[in-house]
């Protein structure tokens, strides 16, 4: 606004020294803004901004010559038409997008640079080159003007005309290039015209170059197709190629060439008009092909890169909020209700978003069962009412659907890309998966808690080939006897330089990145085979069936079964000697994993539901899955040495477990108190570091204290 109001107060001053002063300080002020902003904001097109600062300066330097009223030509008219040059490369390379120089763009401004130039020469320069009586360097100079205003044409023209969104900046480069181009129009046709209005006009464009250079947005780069061919832009380069005929109409010889030129004319717009009606078909596609790249087909909303390309210009306007919702367990559904089912509750969420978020904020589909939103006005309450939005039911067909969300929310400010904050929501989203809550903020903690678990994976990745997990068992015994009749395969991993590693600490990375099916696989082959080794080398002694935990990611492996069966062939045990570990939440979804564990069962591989009553404990699965043990978890164990408490779910479960004929196994015995409670209630197999620890060799030549 200064700059603005110091151009104004230049134009109705009285001529004086202090105007000159006042004018060379504003241009020189715009210039010093201008590599300002450049240095601050550092965009990628950096060095075509330095190319127009050159630019500016030498008008600049030709202003204060020309302040002094040397004769003419003079330094100061080098000054002008060596500026041209570089001020019309730099307004061609910022005002188009990344790419091949040679494009649309290019051809455009040649088109009009010919088309015009034309009739510049017919009308303009040629009188100057050829009369004799001007000295050959002002006619030199003379012709100049015209001619630099030829290129400053061809190349803002196509500015004024480009399609698509445009930047603050962008919006500002255009004004300046206007009115650059006006007053040059101005001088050439009217050389001596109002040359304070005009010099005005030439200052009021530095101040909006400056103030382009200034504003934040002059970082990013050019959105739109700037080279694709609309109306306006046709009927310029028409235009552009009619002036050649219209030359000749005008200064041709009528009866040779009129109707030649009149047809030409003709043969243009009919050409043109020809390409009008191509475009608007290719145009109605190209529309087409856009949405259907920036949106989801399925829910219609916005698509991941449509809500970065959103994020990217709500970012260019202030502070902003993201936030991404997962909905947990939501592949459940597809499994259990099919595919259709899934389409259908995603379309309801979809629209439940649609309808419910605040008028210009946006609802947008990840990908699979992710959503996001994104809040242009940040507001802490947003994200607890999509939150309580998402509790209830969703209708799916037939089917009311539960659907538990998971929140991550990040707030981003104006210079941060998009991308950076859509990652930061989603980390987010990630830890509140992972925690079990329905909402977290992203803080730079979470970013230090993924790079840990990272570094974890790939500690894990090179451990696993070399070497540095073992297998240990512990025992699981007959607690009238003492005898050891079975073991539990748990692993360790004693890293070269974290030293032991717990396995709650590592087991949810693998689970996270996969490596827990070469893992899970490892275990299993290892516990066998050594299995196969006590029962050649023991005999009767050695424990009846080696128990192996197996995860929810390998229970959804295809193929599962088939790798159990290759490691029973391989290691020679018989499959009732093998008992696999799973638990409630790893089946509770069904599909492929109770389709697993069918498979398995009907091989004769048993089945053990472990930790049991800590999951969805629904009894309903105890009968939808072929079980034959259950293991009732440690926190319950412990509530018998509890002061004031009974047992009470310790108890009840021995009699599930008689009623349908399963084994049950108490886990986490730690006491003599506890052992002869769960003797009394009628458990006959319990395990615990009451009976002995995880070890890679155990002994099961002697009985177990009871």
């Amino acid at each position: 606004m200064c700059g603005l109001a110091g151009a104004v107060l230049y134009a109705v001053l009285p001529e004086s020294p202090a105007v000159i002063v006042l004018a060379t300080g504003l241009s020189l002020a715009a210039v010093a803004v201008t590599v300002a902003g450049v240095r601050r904001h550092r965009p990628v097109t950096a060095p075509w901004w330095y190319v127009f600062v050159a630019g500016a300066c030498a008008w600049v330097c030709g202003d204060l010559i020309y302040a002094f009223q040397p004769p003419f030509p003079s330094w100061a008219d080098a000054c002008y038409l060596g500026a041209y040059p570089m001020l019309t490369v730099a307004l061609f390379r910022l005002t188009r997008q990344r790419g091949p120089v040679w494009s649309g763009t290019l051809i455009d401004s040649a088109i009009i640079a010919v088309g015009v130039g034309i009739v510049y020469w017919t009308f303009l320069i040629a009188p100057i080159v050829t009369d004799p009586t001007m000295p050959p360097l002002t006619r030199a100079v003379v012709a100049g003007y015209p001619t630099a205003g030829v290129l400053l044409c061809a190349v803002i023209i196509p500015i004024l005309l480009r399609r698509g969104p445009r930047s603050a900046s962008l919006w500002l480069l255009t004004a300046a290039s206007a009115l650059t181009l006006v007053c040059n129009v101005l001088y050439t046709l009217v050389p001596a015209g109002p040359a304070r209005l005009l010099f005005t006009g030439y200052l009021i464009a530095y101040v909006l170059f400056a103030a382009a250079a200034a504003h934040p947005s002059m970082a990013l780069p050019v959105a739109g197709d700037a080279d694709s061919l609309g109306r306006s832009r046709l009927g310029v380069l028409t235009a552009s190629m009619l002036l050649v005929p219209a030359v000749v109409l005008i200064r041709g010889d009528w009866q040779r060439w009129g109707v030649v030129a009149a047809g030409s004319m003709v043969l243009f717009v009919l050409i043109a008009a020809r390409m009008a009606g191509y475009m608007r078909r290719v145009d109605s596609q190209s529309r087409q092909l856009l949405h259907l790249a920036m949106h989801d087909d399925l829910t219609g909303l916005p698509n991941r890169r449509e809500l970065e390309r959103r994020v990217t210009r709500a970012l260019t306007a202030g502070p902003c909020q993201v936030i991404v919702i997962d909905l947990a367990g939501f592949r459940h559904v597809n499994d259990r209700l099919g595919r259709a089912a899934g389409d259908q509750a995603l379309t309801a969420v979809g629209e439940l978003l649609r309808t419910c978020v605040r008028d210009g904020d946006v609802a947008a589909r990840m990908g699979a069962d992710e959503f996001a939103v994104l809040v242009r006005t940040p507001d802490g309450h947003v994200a607890n009412r999509l939150l309580e939005m998402l509790r209830h039911p969703v209708q799916a067909g037939e089917h009311e659907l539960l659907l538990t969300a998971r929140l991550g929310t990040a707030a981003g400010e104006p210079g941060m890309a998009a991308s950076e904050l859509v990652r930061r929501a989603d980390t987010a989203r990630y830890a509140a998966k992972a925690a079990g809550v329905p909402l977290v903020a992203y803080t730079g903690e979470l970013d230090e808690r993924a790079e840990a678990a990272e570094r974890l994976g790939a500690d894990l990745r090179h451990s696993l080939d070399d070497g540095d997990f073992t297998v240990v068992y512990q025992p699981i015994v007959e607690l009238s006897s003492g005898r050891t009749v079975a073991v539990e395969a748990l692993v360790r991993w004693t890293h070269p330089v974290r030293g032991p590693v717990s396995p709650a600490t590592f087991i949810p990375v693998a689970e996270d990145n996969g490596l827990i099916v070469e893992l899970g696989e490892w275990i299993m082959r290892t516990a066998c085979r050594q299995f196969a080794r006590w029962r050649r080398d023991l005999g009767d002694a050695a424990p009846e069936y080696v128990s192996v935990n197996v995860s929810a990611r390998q229970l959804s492996e295809p193929g599962f079964p088939d790798v159990v069966a290759q490691i029973l062939l391989s290691t020679g045990l018989r499959p009732d000697e093998l008992l696999v570990e799973v638990t409630e939440t790893a089946i509770f979804g069904g599909g492929v994993a109770i389709e697993a564990v069918e498979t398995l069962h009907d091989t004769g591989v048993r089945i053990a539901l472990d930790d049991f009553g800590t999951g969805h404990s629904s009894l309903g699965l105890l009968r939808a899955v072929p079980v034959d043990v259950l293991k009732v978890d440690k926190s319950f164990v412990d509530e018998i040495a509890e002061p004031g408490r009974e047992a009470v779910i310790v108890d009840a479960l021995i009699h599930v477990s008689n009623g349908l004929g399963l084994r049950a196994v108490a886990e986490g015995v730690e006491t003599a108190e506890q052992a002869g409670y769960l003797r009394g209630l009628g458990y006959h197999l319990a395990q615990g570091y009451y009976f002995g620890k995880p070890v890679e060799h155990p002994d099961f030549t002697a009985a177990a204290r009871v």
